[in-house]
């Protein structure tokens, strides 16, 4: 008998199109495993009652020869997206029991092609964190496991690990330095943070407005591509919103890769980088060589000012965002004895120490006498990191890097060193700086038997070329690994 919760989600959609079984009997299946997984505290909200109404709903269009594109898919939401009368928190306590009266593009573009809500999935506060152990509602526990229990990574740690552990057929996911591809790297999924502006960011809770951007973790390449055909378009609310065509990403899977030039950044073989980092990403090359690709060396020289400038930029946008939680129109409020202690009081108790700390960090590089010296200069090399992309890509299709400097680390191991925790965006950040998309999938596993992934990066709004080498990676990689259900 086939187990509903081991399905692709594109055998799930094949399943629902042949009335191999029901949207209904699907959901209930993944509502089960849900509430099965409490231990990896992947979900901070279940909604089974309303992903059981939307699955009949499913089932009733299905009848009338009406589905959508994701007809009966139940799906994870990452709680940074505002799903209207459903609780949405960014996993900070200062938004309280906020439920908002309107719906994100993204999610609401998934619910028109048919989609299922499970719930609302962990994440690292207002998705500041690379381990999930920011969050208000406590860490995600990567189902992979070995002697300890290890981080999914971050900020969308509980899109990956629900993904992993087969809660959910795909999930929503954002990346603002890394927060999609690094999650993905951890629990052997596929995750794509598309173009700046291919998905809209109206109705997601901001971090910084410049870098963060939506997309999926699935599966495989071709779950990832049908995710993100229903996530993008154009959006008149989103004034970054582009205003491209958006393909069915799912016809670029399997389409053949041969003659196509591969960069490999040498800026990228860091010191210190682990030997079975090194020997997974020699791998990919080879892959790609087999595949008929032409590996080329290339060079990005500002790729050592990336982290600087990300943890600058990032900060100081985040401190504006964040400014608009006071205490005074929704979410925590703590009385103080005026006006100015009130929001005092409200921002200490909701706001996290990570969160405190970026947006101390971004007040200071905004203000007067070091605006110039920091946030200016920041933006001036990312400038010039884009510019490095750009005329790489005068000579490559793509570029081929790992996605993380590690495997899963353990949770706890870097907490109190948030330093050695922002290196875990070192492979990551620069795609954000210069708004490129960029997919993580897996390659293999480390010796503990954990998964490693792999890094493509693409020319803006190139994600069909990025969805093909991705196909071609995957079917020479075969990785067939999943976690031992341990919870």
């Amino acid at each position: 008998m086939t187990v509903l919760t081991d399905l692709t989600l594109k055998a799930a959609l094949d399943g629902l199109a042949s009335k191999s079984f029901s949207a209904e009997e699907l959901t209930r299946a993944h509502v089960a495993a849900v509430e099965a997984a409490r231990p990896l505290n992947a979900f901070i909200l279940e909604t089974p009652d309303k992903a059981v109404d939307m699955a009949k709903a499913s089932d009733a269009r299905r009848a009338r020869g009406e589905a959508g594109r994701l007809d009966g898919a139940p799906l994870g939401i990452k709680d940074l997206f505002c799903t209207e009368g459903v609780r949405t928190t960014a996993c900070s306590k200062i938004l309280g029991d906020f439920k908002p009266t309107y719906e994100s593009t993204v999610t609401a573009n998934l619910w028109r092609d048919g989609a299922v809500m499970l719930g609302k999935l962990n994440l690292d506060e207002f998705a500041m964190g690379s381990s999930n152990e920011t969050s208000a509602f406590g860490p995600v526990v990567n189902p992979w496991k070995i002697d300890r229990e290890l981080t999914p990574g971050g900020s969308s740690g509980g899109s990956a690990a629900a993904v992993a552990a087969g809660l959910c057929l795909g999930a929503t996911a954002t990346d603002t330095g890394g927060s999609i591809r690094q999650p993905a790297s951890f629990t052997g999924t596929v995750g794509i943070k598309p173009t700046y502006g291919r998905c809209s960011r109206w109705g997601i809770v901001a971090f910084a407005s410049s870098l963060d951007q939506a997309g999926p973790i699935a599966r495989t390449v071709e779950d990832a591509a049908i995710l993100m055909t229903s996530m993008a378009g154009h959006d008149v609310k989103d004034s970054t919103s582009l205003d491209v065509e958006v393909p069915d990403f799912s016809q670029f899977v399997g389409k053949s890769v041969k003659g196509l030039r591969i960069g490999i950044p040498k800026q990228y073989r860091v010191d210190g980088m682990p030997a079975e980092i090194e020997k997974l990403w020699e791998q990919g090359i080879a892959w790609l060589k087999e595949a008929g690709c032409e590996i080329v060396e290339v060079s990005l020289p500002h790729t050592k000012y990336a982290l600087p400038a990300y943890y600058i930029i990032a900060p100081a946008e985040a401190s504006s965002n964040l400014a608009r939680y006071d205490g005074m129109r929704y979410g925590l409020r703590v009385e103080g004895a005026n006006l100015t202690e009130t929001y005092e009081n409200s921002r200490a108790a909701g706001f996290g120490e990570e969160v405190k700390r970026r947006i101390l960090i971004g007040t200071y590089v905004l203000s007067a006498g070091y605006y110039d010296a920091y946030y200016l200069k920041a933006l001036k090399v990312r400038r010039r990191i884009a510019d490095d992309f750009d005329q790489a890509f005068g000579k490559v299709d793509a570029l081929l890097t790992p996605t993380a400097p590690s495997a899963a680390f353990g949770l706890g191991e870097n907490a109190d060193d948030p330093l050695a925790m922002y290196l875990n965006d070192i492979f990551t950040v620069t795609v954000n700086l210069a708004g490129l998309p960029g997919m993580s999938l897996p390659g293999g596993l480390d010796a503990q038997g954990l998964p490693l992934g792999l890094q493509l990066i693409g020319r803006p709004l190139d994600e069909g070329t990025l969805f093909s080498l991705g196909g071609a990676i995957e079917k020479a990689a075969d990785f067939q690994a999943k976690p031992a259900k341990w919870w």
